[in-house]
């Protein structure tokens, strides 16, 4: 390992990370000022055949391979625009003006996420889906969670869809465009696309599990291409975060063109551009992404202002996006802010709707001086803070005229209904999406309702459902195609008969009662 004194804070930091975030194996890397810091590998890339975990294992990357997604497109077509009417032509049965190539690569399409749609059509969590099951849940695209430009939400298929454009337009593949467009010229001499994640070339295997229940081989029968399918060693990606840093002045960098600044269509600054998630982190602004599969979690980032890169590697499935964080404030010399204690928990919290998604938002007590938030992707946590609203990056909690809630990645501010008394049981039936052509089935047994999805991918399991207020109820999804669940479904059943379901990823599906 070459690392700062053996003193150091950060030193000290890379040697806690196994028993910190334990798993089979793992990589790290931090850079300043384009020169490696600390550069240590762990434990198994494979435990069962007992190869181990360096700095030239290959690695999923998943995610992080959007901004280079985003790059080859940047390169081949510096103006993207002219890769519009490909969008359209994808998305055929769209019953509005269809996203823009940026809008793709802004996460601002308003296409619902193609793996949380998957789930709706009954996609059992370790299932194949490969080219056919792709094209079939994009095809059929007819409606938008919002209108393109105006919000932010996660869609994989934006950068599918862009790599797909763009491996048709050059007559080349998508693997050679990476090669010879990024990864050629900025030193990543290992790095390719993998888009099988049954496998990896060097025999690197992800985990499931954890330190309690032990670790098992995770099972991926996905096929990634541009949203998700690049592999890379640590020393590849020490080669990427120098070739950020040596280019940061040029404007005309691929690099500095890839975090320059992203605007929604009301001109609002966007948190999230080409791939890359623009935030502020220990008070300075942050370019980087997380990475994540069954079995694998990553995590880069680049503070400019301070030139330090960081690169965390878990072929488990810790917290790669906190190791990240944890090793930037030990470069700068500084401790990550903890919440402030011994602040009471407000009156307001409880279960709300929020009115232009439809989506349940929970707020519970969580330790140490936050709240726990269910609404988007994931549970968050919000600090509360002595004015009595709560907060982190991504969300503002705040009292006023009702509770209101404040999301600026997703240019999104919006009062929340509360609920009433808990739902009635009048739920129980089979529920059909005309769009989608799948189904929802809601079952009494034995006196608690139970709910599960159907469609041309299979029968999906049912889970319990819990109710969130009058004629709200919450379906879990706790496993999925893609590397987490999408978040627990909303089920707003309606005066029509019907129900209204969506999560973060996937909202505004309405579907009839059949029977």
């Amino acid at each position: 390992m070459t690392a700062l004194p053996e003193t150091s804070l950060l030193d000290r930091l890379v040697i806690s990370l196994p028993d910190a975030y334990p798993g089979p194996g793992g990589a790290c890397a931090v850079l300043r000022a384009g020169e490696v810091i600390a550069r240590h590998a762990w434990g198994w890339a494979n435990a069962e055949r007992r190869i181990p975990f360096t700095p030239g294992t290959l690695f999923r990357m998943c995610s992080i391979t959007k901004q280079f997604t985003c790059g080859v497109v940047l390169d081949a077509f510096p103006d993207p625009t002219v890769l519009d009417d490909d969008v359209a032509a994808r998305l055929p049965l769209l019953d509005r003006a269809p996203p823009t190539a940026l809008h793709l690569c802004h996460n601002q399409s308003g296409l619902r996420d193609y793996w949380a749609v998957a789930m709706l059509h009954g996609a059992p969590a370790e299932s194949p889906f490969g080219d056919i099951e792709a094209a079939a849940v994009i095809g059929a695209t007819r409606t938008l969670h919002f209108t393109p430009g105006t919000r932010y939400s996660y869609a994989n298929q934006n950068f599918r869809l862009l790599s797909d454009i763009v491996q048709q337009r050059t007559g080349r593949s998508f693997a050679e465009a990476l090669r010879t467009r990024i990864f050629d010229r900025s030193g990543m001499h290992s790095a390719l696309l993998a888009a099988d994640t049954r496998a990896l070339p060097d025999g690197t295997e992800g985990y499931e599990g954890n330190a309690e229940t032990g670790f098992r081989p995770a099972v991926n029968r996905i096929l990634w291409t541009g949203d998700a399918g690049m592999a890379a060693t640590l020393d590849d990606m020490i080669a990427w975060e120098r070739h950020i840093d040596a280019t940061r002045e040029d404007p005309n960098a691929l690099t500095t063109r890839l975090s320059a600044p992203v605007a929604f269509a009301d001109g609002r600054p966007a948190f999230y551009g080409f791939g890359l998630s623009r935030r502020h982190e220990l008070g300075n602004p942050i370019t980087g992404h997380g990475g994540a599969l069954r079995g694998w979690r990553s995590h880069r980032l680049y503070d400019r202002a301070a030139r330090v890169s960081v690169v965390v590697m878990f072929n488990h499935l810790c917290d790669a996006h906190q190791a990240a964080i944890d090793l930037l404030a030990a470069a700068r010399g500084e401790n990550r802010p903890r919440p402030a204690r011994g602040l009471a928990v407000p009156p307001w919290v409880g279960n709300y709707i929020e009115p232009e998604t439809g989506l349940a938002v929970r707020i519970s007590a969580a330790p140490a001086g936050q709240l726990r938030l269910g609404y988007g992707h994931s549970p968050e946590l919000v600090d509360l803070q002595p004015d009595g609203t709560a907060g982190s990056d991504g969300t503002r909690l705040r009292p006023g005229d009702g509770l209101w809630m404040d999301r600026p990645a997703e240019n999104q501010s919006s009062r929340l209904q509360g609920f009433g008394q808990a739902s009635a049981p009048h739920v129980a039936g089979r529920y059909r999406c005309a769009e989608l052509a799948a189904e929802l089935t809601v079952a009494d047994a034995g006196g608690v309702f139970y709910g599960g999805f159907s469609g041309f991918l299979g029968q999906g399991r049912m889970e319990k459902l819990a109710p969130a207020g009058p004629d709200v109820w919450m379906l879990p999804c706790y496993r999925a195609l893609d590397h987490t669940p999408p978040g627990d479904w909303t089920l707003a059943f309606r005066a029509d008969g019907g129900v209204t379901v969506g999560c973060w990823l996937a909202r505004g599906l309405n579907y009839a009662r059949a029977s």
